[in-house]
């Protein structure tokens, strides 16, 4: 049986993150982690590229944007949906979700989800470090899987 390796050799590779505002000090968070966690695993600062957009709901327009034109060997969106008094939470948990999901299929390019969905501020806080880190793992490990199986 043949098995194909994990591979987080990141060098070469062009990454496209796009990071929601809401919730500032939690996204600010799983860039810096993510971002330094690229750079370790090989991808050149200058081949990383990020955009913001207002909010989780947003997230899923900019990474089909950048699918589609080609430029990004894979993506990352970050962001941070945490709990409040309404339903809300429910809504742009689910709808970002679905959302990123559907992008990934539809246009064929590996993207790491860390939008973090939490019931409070400290547990998203508590998760930037290393979910913006395993953010990075995956859009690298998958690009390289892709390529394997291409």
């Amino acid at each position: 049986m043949k098995e194909i390796e994990k591979n987080l050799d990141g060098k070469g590779m062009r990454i496209g993150i796009v990071q929601s505002r809401f919730n500032r000090d939690v996204c600010e968070g799983l860039l810096g982690s993510c971002r330094t966690r690229l750079v370790q695993l090989g991808v050149l600062d200058e081949n990383i590229t990020l955009a913001t957009v207002p909010g989780a709901l947003e997230i899923p327009l900019v990474l089909l944007k950048m699918a589609r034109s080609e430029r990004f060997d894979a993506l990352i969106a970050l962001g941070a949906v945490i709990r409040g008094e309404t339903y809300h939470f429910e809504v742009v948990s689910n709808e970002s979700a679905r959302g990123v999901g559907d992008v990934q299929l539809i246009a064929g390019v590996p993207i790491a989800n860390a939008i973090l969905t939490t019931e409070n501020d400290d547990q998203a806080l508590a998760r930037t470090s290393v979910k913006g880190a395993e953010a990075a793992e995956v859009a690298i490990e998958m690009t390289n899987l892709l390529r394997d199986l291409a």
